[in-house]
């Protein structure tokens, strides 16, 4: 019987040591490049689908033992192991190799394993997608859904319940809870859908980064946060699995619907590998504990970031906040600065 723990130790070893520093050695630039966009030097867009081209160099083209995957730490990575543990058993009896599931601890950490080649496939959260695409090589082709489609979500301000604060507006000067600097409902579209309602950041309120959506969440019902600017997924999750009460919270704004996380493999799989792990995705079926842990949810659909990213973009853009690799490098260094201020924090004292 695989041991995946063991697997995962002595396949992915280096990548416990890089998630978080490696920094990939930059392939040649591609200068015969007929269009690159806004995807990193090590990648070119001849095709103008707006994701890196499969290498033309077939010396450069993976078809490893073993695929190690990883899925955006939107909250605690461990909650995942068990719950994608069918998904990777499939993977390992529908494509004939070890499939290894690494928990990574930031999204920055994800977008590095990749761009470093020792990540080949991944779920990557709404926002961070965009980074991956263009500095990790990320070809997204798969979302969570139903027969009725492909699922998105919402951003959601949550509040405790017995808080007097009825519409955005009420949150001028309030402690205002993010996420992370690259989420996209945790952060960018709190920027630019907030203001039409009466609430700017940077202006009416300083954004305080939580870290994640459960910890802005958990963070409301305790009080640490007046308002928790969140996924609506996430906040759905956390009452159906009772982290939360219903009724401990109350949502106060809703917004239109947003694509909720891609999956996506390496640019430089082999082509026919590539396409068996698509075709493997899309014949999986969730598990009853899958379908409720993520709303209803019971298969992978087909998406591509050309189309169905077009919205995430557009807020990335209005934000300020473009997929590039000032703006990544910038994200990195928050959550390094996050990391590192949390060690440094004291133990709580013991209880005498």
């Amino acid at each position: 019987m695989f041991n995946l723990k063991s697997a995962c130790f002595a396949t992915v070893a280096p990548l416990a040591l890089a998630l978080a520093t490696v920094v990939a050695a930059p392939a040649q630039a591609q200068d015969s490049c007929p269009n690159r966009g806004q995807l990193d030097t090590n990648y070119c867009d001849a095709n103008n689908d707006l994701v890196a081209d499969v290498p033309t160099d077939a010396s450069k083209l993976k078809d490893p033992s073993a695929l190690v995957w990883a899925y955006t730490p939107v909250e605690d990575p461990a909650v995942y192991a068990n719950i994608f543990k069918p998904l990777t058993d499939h993977l390992a009896t529908c494509t004939g190799k070890r499939i290894v599931y690494y928990p990574v601890q930031s999204n920055s950490a994800e977008i590095e394993a990749m761009r470093s080649g020792r990540l080949h496939f991944a779920g990557f959260s709404t926002g961070p997608t965009g980074f991956a695409v263009n500095l990790a090589g990320a070809i997204p082709f798969a979302a969570k859904g139903s027969e009725a489609g492909v699922r998105g979500y919402n951003l959601v301000a949550v509040v405790k319940k017995d808080s007097p604060y009825q519409k955005l507006s009420d949150l001028k000067g309030k402690k205002v809870a993010h996420t992370s600097p690259s989420s996209n409902s945790g952060n960018l579209a709190p920027r630019v859908l907030f203001p039409e309602h009466g609430l700017e950041a940077e202006k009416d309120y300083k954004p305080l980064m939580s870290g994640g959506h459960d910890k802005s969440i958990l963070g409301v019902v305790s009080g640490d946060y007046d308002m928790g600017a969140v996924a609506g997924d996430v906040y759905e999750r956390m009452i159906v699995r009772g982290t939360i009460k219903k009724d401990d919270t109350r949502e106060i704004y809703r917004s239109a619907v947003f694509p909720t996380s891609s999956f996506a493999y390496a640019h430089d799989l082999k082509p026919e590998l590539a396409k068996k792990l698509t075709d493997c995705f899309f014949s999986f079926r969730f598990t009853p504990e899958m379908t409720k842990e993520f709303n209803g949810d019971d298969r992978f659909l087909p998406i591509t970031y050309q189309k169905d990213w077009a919205i995430v973009r557009d807020v990335a853009e209005k934000s300020g906040t473009p997929y590039n690799k000032s703006a990544y490098d910038a994200e990195s260094k928050r959550e390094a600065d996050a990391a590192a201020k949390k060690k440094a924090q004291p133990a709580p004292a013991k209880a005498p």
